[in-house]
């Protein structure tokens, strides 16, 4: 069961006691860690981490653990955290805890240190583990090669069934799953697949390549980490494959691993959507300097892209002076075409994430958004036009409800139409977001509501 944020607090508070005292007792602290689960002790160091106070409570709670589990406790901290940790420790401790964790996180933290740290370290590494550990840190960021791991089960074409299981008992303490299993020829490329039921359910002398799935999804080292974690979602896959450009097999992509990419993406795409730059770490941790420059940028130029409303308004002040009710619902309107126009924008920024729509697809998307928005502009223009009867009169009440249904539909269609325009010049489509959307809106907005009130209220 998981730790709620009482229990994390209280844990926290046992252990920094326990720590504090002049002969803390190992014993009593290893029992009682054995109890947590590795994430929630990931999630308590963290806290302590970021008190830097406390940072010696935390490698003392880390002394205390196996290599191993301190391993897989490392795993869950965040990059700046697992920096600090590895900044307290000896290049032999370092290389202990890299030993034990899982290669695609081993790969993680060593990108992470200086040079002159990564230097040291290898050359204390036997060479299967550098080159493994070179390779998988040589991966650009944000490519499928970046986030595998290279501990999986790899079966010889030719073996038995027997033989194949023996393979399994053999790699299995190693790997990351071994629910999934891989066939390669001699020369490593993937041939084929099958899970573990199957080997077990199979005839021991069979051969493995007579019962082993040939149409294998994979997906290549260099393809971007979204879409390969797209690929585990579609198929629902415990593991994907990774190869090379000559079909050898390199590493796995796990489910949980596909899970973050996807959450970091998101996580990416609602930032963008509010005019927010990618922040390097959660938004509890990231420097307040950096959430700063992350969101002033974007805030000051629509500031001045607002400017044009302001002028819009003052070019039509002759109308405005004469028809003052018409400022009344200036931001009625305007506000709903804004929404209209988010709202329109998210679902086509989502769409294009998941692989639902693309720029094919731009024809058919705008034929249904002209139906919808046109029915949401009408059924907006009937709800306000009382309101602009009793505030105006009938010609006002026709200015406002023909000015809704003409900036609803202008905003869903500039909503929806931003995102395609992005994707089609290689520019993220998440970058059509809400601020910058509601700002075109704004002024376009303030040019077609006093345009029609000049066009129909001038030849009253």
């Amino acid at each position: 069961m998981a730790l709620n944020e009482e229990t994390l607090q209280a844990l926290k508070a046992e252990l920094l006691d326990e720590l504090g005292k002049e002969e803390p007792s190992r014993e009593r602290l290893s029992g009682r860690l054995a109890e947590i689960r590795s994430a929630d002790i990931g999630e308590v160091l963290e806290e302590l981490i970021e008190e830097d106070e406390e940072l010696s409570a935390a490698l003392g709670v880390l002394d205390v653990l196996s290599t191993e589990r301190a391993a897989n406790v490392l795993g869950y901290l965040p990059g700046e955290s697992q920096l600090e940790i590895v900044g307290e420790l000896s290049d032999t401790q370092v290389l202990k805890l890299l030993e034990e964790m899982g290669s695609d996180e081993r790969a993680d933290l060593f990108n992470l240190l200086d040079d002159d740290r990564r230097e040291a370290l290898l050359r204390r590494m036997a060479h299967q583990e550098r080159e493994d550990l070179k390779r998988l840190s040589s991966y650009v960021e944000g490519t499928a090669g970046a986030i595998m791991t290279s501990d999986y089960v790899a079966i010889a074409s030719g073996m038995t069934v027997s033989q194949a299981l023996m393979r399994v008992r053999q790699t299995a303490p190693d790997a990351e799953t071994v629910y999934q299993l891989y066939i390669l020829a001699s020369d490593g490329q993937l041939i084929g697949t099958m899970s573990l039921r199957q080997l077990m359910v199979a005839r021991p002398g069979a051969l493995v390549d007579d019962i082993m799935i040939k149409d294998v999804i994979r997906t290549v080292v260099d393809e971007a980490q979204e879409e390969a974690a797209r690929i585990v979602a579609r198929y629902d896959l415990l593991a994907l494959p990774v190869i090379d450009a000559e079909n050898r097999m390199v590493g796995i992509i796990t489910h949980d691993d596909a899970m973050d990419v996807a959450e970091s993406e998101a996580t990416e795409d609602i930032h963008k959507g509010m005019s927010i730059g990618q922040l390097e770490d959660g938004v509890s941790r990231v420097k307040l300097w950096s959430l700063y420059r992350k969101r002033v940028t974007w805030l000051v130029l629509l500031v001045f892209a607002n400017l044009f409303s302001g002028a819009g308004i003052a070019y039509f002040e002759d109308i405005i002076a004469a028809q003052v009710a018409l400022v009344f619902f200036l931001p009625l309107l305007i506000g709903s075409g804004g929404n209209a126009g988010a709202q329109a924008a998210t679902l086509m920024v989502r769409g294009m994430a998941t692989g639902d729509i693309g720029v094919k697809d731009w024809s058919k998307m705008l034929g249904r958004e002209l139906l919808v928005a046109g029915s949401l502009g009408l059924t907006m223009a009937i709800a306000v036009a009382p309101i602009g009867v009793m505030r105006g009169g009938e010609a006002v009440a026709v200015v406002v409800a023909l000015s809704m249904v003409t900036i609803v539909l202008f905003g869903s269609l500039i909503g929806m139409c931003l995102p395609f325009v992005l994707e089609r010049f290689k520019v993220d489509p998440a970058t059509a977001s809400a601020p910058l959307v509601t700002t075109l809106i704004d002024a376009t907005g303030v040019l077609i509501y006093f345009t029609i009130a000049t066009a129909i209220l001038s030849q009253l």
